[in-house]
Order: C-alpha cells, then structure tokens, then sequence
C-alpha cells in the first residue's frame, strides 16, 4: 500500500511538471506497465484529480483544471525557489501580494525539511536587495512568518519591542492579524499587561520563543483592520490632532498622502478630508503645506494660528 500511494504521488508531481505526457513515458519514468500508469490515473480521477486522457498514437495524459487546488509536490530546488520568491514578496511589500506572501511562507516552511531551510535562509542571508523604496521596512521575513504562524495558530507571542526612542520593552500578546502598508508591516494584537488592543512594527520585534499556550481569538478592535491601523500609525499615537479639508478628491489627494501621514475621507468629487496626527501645531502646519494642495482647516481652531505665524515668517524672510 505504501509503494501504490508513493507511486500515486509521483505520478501526480510528474503531471504537474508538463502538460502532456505519453502513457509509455510515464511508464518508464516510474519503472511500471503502462496498464498500471491506467489504474493508477483512475485512482487519481477516483481521488478528484481531473486527469484527461488523449486516445491514439499522438494521444497521453494531461492534468486538467480542477474545482480545488490539488497538493502541489515540489522537488528540493521548486521549493527552495519558491521559498525565496515568497520572501521577496513579503520583504518588499508588493501591492496586494505581500500579506498573502507571509501566510503562504509559512505554510511552506512549516513543512520543508532542515536542509532545505537552511538553504532558504543562506540565500536570503546573504543577498542584499538593490531597489529598496523609501521608508521600506526591515522587517526580518523570518519574524513575518513566525508572527502570521501564531495568529494563525492562536498562540500567545512573548517578545521584546524597541519604540520610536529605542527603549525595549518585553510585552506578551495574543496576535490577531498582521496588516501590511506599502512601507511597513504591522502586527494588531491584545497586549495582555495592558488589557487593550495595541499596534506594533513588526521590524521593532524580537519575539522570544517558545510561544503559548494557545487562547481563545477575542473580536477584533475593528471591522476594517487597515483603516484601523491606518488611523492608528497617521493619527492616534500623536498628542496634536487636526481634521483638515483638501480642495481636491480623494483619488487625486491618495496620489499625495500615504498611509503613515493621514487616514481619507471621501467628502465630494472635488474635496475630500484628512485625518493626521503630529507632534505639534507647527509639524502639522509644514505637513500639510509640503502636500502641494489648496485647503482649510476643520479643527482645530488653534491650527489656523500656527498657520498666520508661519505667514508671517515667511513675510519677514522675504522681506
């Protein structure tokens, strides 16, 4: 039984590695009659592997499009590509890839062998990425994985965490989700000292294994997570808050304001309103004048001092 099911599987990695193949080749490639490559393919149909067969001389076998994803077997130097590949996306932040990049890595390396990780790992090790856009994170892919296996397991992380000052701190958490920006990825979890939701840059963590014991998910702090975040990193974590009306709608004003520097709000097709967050009135003043858009403030009404002051500074400089 164990050599029928061995063979089954090669059979099925074979039909993935090509389109087509002749019944007499898959006879030879795995040393067997090619009436036992039939009953081996019936047992796949059997299985609900779509495998369709073409009669005649010209006639083979070729695996079809199925209502699922069928297991995908790979050979040490497919899974060591594909392991790398993955890393990339995920240490990059590719647009709508970088998130799915993380929890398919961590499937992937939660069952490669020793010797295929420590191929994995030497290669990322050891190879510096050219392009690197500003602000990117440094995440280690390696955290990225270990943070996404605890969400997705439900597992209490212990781990050290260096804030904006770089005073450490050892925190234990129960993970909810990570969320990626297109600079930075973000870990939302329960910090169980503090009995609240908090948001930490996954580049400022160190976890501290071994992780448990397993909890029950609470509810998240909010439907949309990114918004969450978002809001959370652009305007939460500063002491000065402003809402701040932009002349312009909300595609053309995305163009201008990225994710750390103020969460959107759709307000017409010509005007929109900007949530930010800053350490004081006159950061906040240079922050939105470097936005290159025509607007007025909103609140609070303090803000529009800073601004008159900055006018006149700017007078007696040209002055």
């Amino acid at each position: 039984m164990l050599e029928t099911s061995a063979r089954l599987l090669r059979l099925l990695s074979l039909l993935q590695a090509h389109r087509d193949w002749s019944g007499a080749d898959l006879a030879e490639r795995l040393g067997v009659t090619p009436r036992t490559v039939r009953r081996d393919v019936d047992k796949l149909r059997e299985l609900g592997y779509p495998v369709n067969a073409s009669p005649g001389t010209g006639g083979g076998y070729q695996l079809g499009a199925g209502a699922q994803l069928p297991p995908l077997l790979l050979d040490d130097e497919e899974a060591v590509a594909v392991a790398v590949g993955l890393r990339t996306a995920a240490g990059n932040g590719v647009e709508g890839i970088g998130e799915t990049s993380v929890r398919a890595l961590a499937k992937l390396e939660q069952v490669l062998p020793n010797r295929l990780r420590r191929r994995v790992n030497a290669l990322n090790t050891f190879t510096v990425p050219l392009l690197r856009g500003p602000g990117a994170s440094t995440a280690d892919p390696g955290v990225l994985t270990e943070l996404a296996g605890a969400c997705r397991d439900s597992e209490r992380l212990r781990f050290e965490y260096r804030d904006h000052s770089g005073s450490v701190s050892r925190r234990t958490v129960e993970p909810h989700r990570l969320v990626c920006t297109e600079h930075r990825w973000y870990l939302v979890a329960w910090d169980l000292d503090r009995a609240d939701w908090r948001t930490f840059r996954a580049d400022r963590i160190t976890p501290m294994p071994p992780h448990g014991p397993g909890f029950v998910p609470r509810d998240a702090p909010a439907e949309d997570l990114a918004a969450y975040v978002a809001k959370g990193i652009s305007t939460t974590v500063y002491a000065t808050h402003a809402v701040i009306r932009l002349k312009v709608g909300i595609e053309r004003a995305a163009e201008r304001v990225s994710t750390p520097s103020g969460v959107l709000e759709a307000e017409g097709s010509d005007s929109c309103l900007l949530r930010a967050g800053a350490a004081s009135l006159d950061v906040l003043v240079i922050h939105v004048m470097l936005l290159g858009i025509d607007f007025e403030v909103v609140e609070p009404p303090e803000l529009n001092d800073a601004i008159r002051a900055a006018r006149d500074r700017l007078s007696r400089a040209l002055d």
